[in-house]
């Protein structure tokens, strides 16, 4: 379960995770506002996010968004789901590349590979109800939303309404 192969886009390629990927991650993941939607606060070094990032005890797999240049542009995860055909979907675009289409463009890649290569039969993502912008690109990427949990989970920031959001193998993809 802990294969990543590589995805290609116009402008990434969506990588397996490295060690030295935490040096261009941290500034993002060492800011408070960069974290605000994220279970837990903003790290204090680079150690930390290496241990929360290759934690063995996690399930998912992470993918690093890679530039042309080799600039890390962000990080975007896939997580089994409640039951087999289902994945759940994260991803956190790097500071300086916020408002690029970066989360846009790679996560309708990831997707697509999820469905079409491994056969996923549904993609979800649960989604803080104050994170606006994601709230958006969900919508633009063709998710249906399909639920909201009121007061659902406590976080760093206190209790969180989330949205959780859906899209089958059947609906057409990004």
């Amino acid at each position: 379960m802990n294969d990543v192969p590589i995805i290609k886009t116009k402008r990434f390629k969506l990588r397996p995770l490295t060690h030295k990927d935490t040096k261009a991650l941290y500034p993002t993941f060492a800011e408070e506002a960069h974290c605000r939607y994220l279970s837990r606060p903003a790290f204090e070094s680079e150690d930390a996010l290496w241990g929360w990032l290759a934690d063995p005890g996690w399930n998912g797999r992470t993918w690093i968004a890679e530039d042309e240049q080799g600039k890390v542009a962000g990080r975007f995860v896939a997580v089994p789901g409640h039951e087999e055909g289902i994945e759940e979907i994260g991803y956190v675009t790097c500071a300086d590349r916020q408002g690029q289409g970066v989360a846009r463009e790679c996560t309708a890649a990831l997707v697509r590979h999820l469905v079409a290569t491994e056969g996923k039969r549904k993609i979800i993502a649960e989604v803080d109800l104050e994170n606006v912008p994601s709230l958006r690109l969900m919508t633009r990427l063709g998710f249906t939303r399909e639920a909201l949990f009121r007061e659902h989970e406590t976080t760093h920031k206190g209790l969180c309404d989330l949205v959780v959001y859906g899209l089958l193998a059947s609906d057409p993809l990004p």
